[in-house]
């Protein structure tokens, strides 16, 4: 049965690889999941003992000393209390597995890794270092330490320093699950204290804060803190505690932090001042005061916190299944996979040509209004202007002119017209290819399966492209013959019939009528762009029949079978390449893989707690 401590632990692993997998800048709830879990923040002044109470927690002494502006970059230090007789370490996310026993080279590894981003100047950087020491000496805590506030900036700093340090402060200490530990030195004006100014504009109410008084020994003669600690002097909703930190003479003599500890536990038992207080001050006992604080915390955020792990795990089990399962090694796997992505791609294909996707209708609108505008749009008239007319059949007769009828110069002047044809053919092939160009394209943009392999997906449109080039091509031949039948050989019968129609009119042609008349040239025009209508309707609906046929037909049948039949002869090296899947989307997959298995762990080991409740 888990208990309250493991359940900090946990929080501290939450936290932890909440870093690790960048929830910083994050996507979905992990950026207020983080948020959601409590933390304790280390805000004091410059010089004003914070370095020196965190030491006396650890009970080690590993954090950078010295003048000025020491803390530069935020150090999120998570404490991990071990059993005894194990050898205490530490541990940096950013060289993950390397151990630190010697806690000398932790304090030099903290400031190299600081200079690495601020280099060897005074400038900070919100970027934080992650620390984990583990120790059978500490609680489980994790304290945020912060760069130290300051008034004004010394010479290195910008101008600026100030309201940044005040600006990266606020930004951890404004969040409602963050525990403000406040530092001020006792030999200072608690009216002036930089750590108290800024935690009573965050939290009025001081339900987030505890004040922490150091250098309790360095007070002058005759005063002591007792107003300020039993909470009269400026009231908390929690107690005050105070600290006695090591002397600069114990630092310089490299006194250890326990024997500091014990010299503590005496100063305050023998003080005439503070020995009615003592039990309940110096580091061991804010370190178990924060510690039993941050188990009724989580207690209290136990609902919230458990019900946004189980929506990051819902919204990360659902970016899995849609990143997909990753890439099998097996070769016959491999092609059972290509074409399963060949066959999700096709059925978007065909869904927009059906009608069940939008886009299939243009080509309907090739049909239904370009062709026919096309046609009502050829030059005709001119074509069949009386000049024309007469030139095209006196030349037709030659030096014999005709006797009865200019059949020749019938013929010349149908083929002339019918050749027309040709130009709105081929423009309605050409319509419906570039439809049918753009449907590959929009629909493999929409195969979400495909989006993982921009390889295959450049595969996929290249097959079909070409297929729809050929389909073209036939495509093309096949309207175009449908003109040349119409000008290979008329329809008889239309012209059989234009005596007897005129006949019935009441003005029969006269045979005697002068053959090179304008009425007789205009009569030819009619009849020749009457059969010509009558051609342009039979064109009007067979085009998009032999279009259908030679290229939406077969885009629907046979669209990517020469790539099945290419693919199926590749090897399983090739096979890999075309499943050559996007780096960012394979990383992606993998931090939402151990995202999800360190939120189930969580909420596993957070629902065992909620139980033995």
């Amino acid at each position: 049965m888990a208990t309250m401590e493991s359940l900090i632990v946990t929080v501290n692993r939450i936290q932890r690889a909440c870093t690790v997998l960048g929830d910083h800048g994050g996507d979905s709830a992990l950026p207020t999941l983080w948020e959601a879990l409590p933390s304790v923040v280390v805000v004091g002044g410059q010089s004003s003992g914070k370095s020196s109470v965190l030491e006396s927690i650890v009970g080690r002494d590993f954090l950078p000393r010295g003048s000025g502006i020491v803390t530069r970059r935020p150090l999120v230090l998570q404490l991990h209390k071990t059993e005894q007789g194990v050898q205490e370490y530490g541990e940096f996310l950013h060289l993950p597995k390397k151990k630190f026993t010697d806690f000398a080279m932790v304090r030099k590894e903290i400031q190299d890794e600081t200079d690495r981003v601020t280099g060897k100047s005074k400038q900070i950087s919100p970027v934080p270092i992650h620390l984990s020491i583990y120790s059978p000496n500490v609680v489980n805590l994790t304290l945020i330490d912060l760069p130290g506030l300051t008034k004004v900036a010394v010479e290195g700093q910008p101008e600026s320093i100030v309201k940044d340090i005040e600006s990266m402060v606020r930004s951890y200490v404004e969040k409602p699950n963050c525990i403000i530990l406040a530092i001020t030195p006792a030999n200072q004006d608690i009216a002036t204290s930089d750590a108290m100014k800024l935690s009573r504009e965050v939290d009025p109410t001081g339900e987030r804060t505890f004040g922490v008084l150091t250098k309790l020994d360095l007070m002058d003669k005759g005063t002591n803190a007792v107003d300020v600690l039993e909470g009269r002097a400026y009231p908390l909703q929690h107690p005050w505690v105070g600290i006695v930190n090591r002397s600069q003479a114990d630092i310089n003599k490299n006194v250890d932090m326990i024997a500091a500890r014990r010299r503590e536990r005496e100063f305050f038992a023998t003080s005439p001042d503070y020995g009615h207080l003592a039990s309940k001050m110096g580091s061991e006992y804010l370190a178990k005061l924060l510690s039993k604080h941050l188990e009724s915390v989580i207690r209290a955020r136990l609902p919230g916190i458990t019900s946004l792990i189980n929506k990051s795990i819902d919204e990360l089990e659902a970016e899995l299944s849609h990143l997909g399962r990753p890439v099998a090694v097996d070769a016959g796997a491999q092609l059972y996979t290509i074409l399963e992505l060949c066959r999700a791609f096709d059925r978007i294909f065909k869904e927009h040509l059906d009608g069940g996707r939008p886009g299939g209708d243009r080509i309907y609108g090739v049909f239904d209004h370009q062709l026919p505008a096309a046609l009502r749009k050829l030059p005709f008239d001119r074509h069949l202007s009386l000049q024309n007319i007469r030139k095209v059949v006196s030349e037709a007769d030659g030096y014999q002119p005709h006797l009865i009828a200019p059949e020749q110069g019938y013929r010349r002047l149908i083929d002339g017209a019918l050749n027309y044809f040709r130009g709105p053919a081929e423009a309605s092939v050409d319509a419906v290819h570039f439809l049918l160009k753009e449907l590959v394209r929009r629909s493999i943009a929409e195969t979400q399966e495909l989006k993982r392999f921009p390889t295959l997906q450049a595969e996929i449109a290249g097959a079909a492209n070409e297929a729809l080039e050929r389909f073209r091509e036939d495509s093309k031949k096949t309207t175009l013959r449908l003109v040349d039948m119409e000008s290979s050989y008329l329809t008889v019968d239309f012209f059989r019939k234009l005596p007897q129609e005129v006949e019935k009119s009441g003005n029969p042609t006269s045979l005697s009528a002068d053959r090179y008349a304008e009425g007789h040239f205009r009569r030819i025009g009619s009849n020749v762009s009457s059969y010509v209508g009558m051609v342009s309707d039979t064109l009007r609906n067979t085009i998009p029949k032999a279009v259908v046929y030679c290229q939406v037909r077969e885009a629907k049948q046979s669209l990517l079978d020469h790539f099945y039949t290419q693919v199926g002869k590749k090897e399983g090296k090739q096979l890999a390449q075309l499943l050559d899947e996007d780096p960012a989307l394979m990383e992606r997959r993998q931090q939402c893989a151990k995202r999800l298995e360190l939120y189930k762990s969580a909420r596993d080991e957070i629902d065992s707690v909620s139980w033995a409740r």
